[in-house]
């Protein structure tokens, strides 16, 4: 049976505890989501607290970072979702991502409706990848893919 929290704070708890446990072991995210077999991206936004993992997963993301039963069962629950409280963020690296959206969100919305139509695209039912490439002017770029379902607005 699925469990939802109704609280945010359990797996807030969780998560400090699992990003600690992952630095004293010295274990990647990427290994994390080897042994749970899942992908990379749902993984480490499950043990921030973002995501349900299954249980097979869980108990797998729990034994490779030494954490207790309860945290195994505690990574299973539906969690209270959003990981940035009200505002504009403050970090660095998400505050490039609003201000990203802020530049190009009109412009993502007009392309998706002139490409799909009146709809959404679902942060539900999508895929996330993140990969390092060499940047042709000298250092390394950042390559975001988020492969996200389209649903259609229905009139009722």
């Amino acid at each position: 049976m699925a469990h939802a929290q109704t609280d945010p704070q359990a797996r807030q708890e969780l998560a400090i505890a699992a990003v600690e446990a992952k630095t004293r072991k010295d274990v990647s995210w990427q290994e994390l989501a080897d042994a749970a077999g899942l992908s990379v991206a749902f993984v480490t936004a499950a043990v921030l607290g973002q995501h349900a993992l299954p249980a097979d997963a869980a108990r797998a993301v729990a034994e490779r970072l030494g954490l207790d039963d309860d945290a195994a069962l505690l990574l299973q629950t539906i969690p209270l979702r959003g990981s940035i409280p009200g505002g504009v963020p403050t970090d660095p690296t998400i505050y490039r991502f609003h201000e990203m959206l802020q530049v190009y969100g009109t412009t993502l919305k007009a392309l998706i409706h002139e490409q799909f139509g009146d709809g959404i695209i679902s942060a539900v039912n999508s895929k996330l990848d993140v990969w390092k490439v060499d940047d042709p002017g000298g250092g390394s770029r950042a390559v975001i893919t988020l492969d996200g379902k389209y649903l259609p607005i229905k009139p009722f």
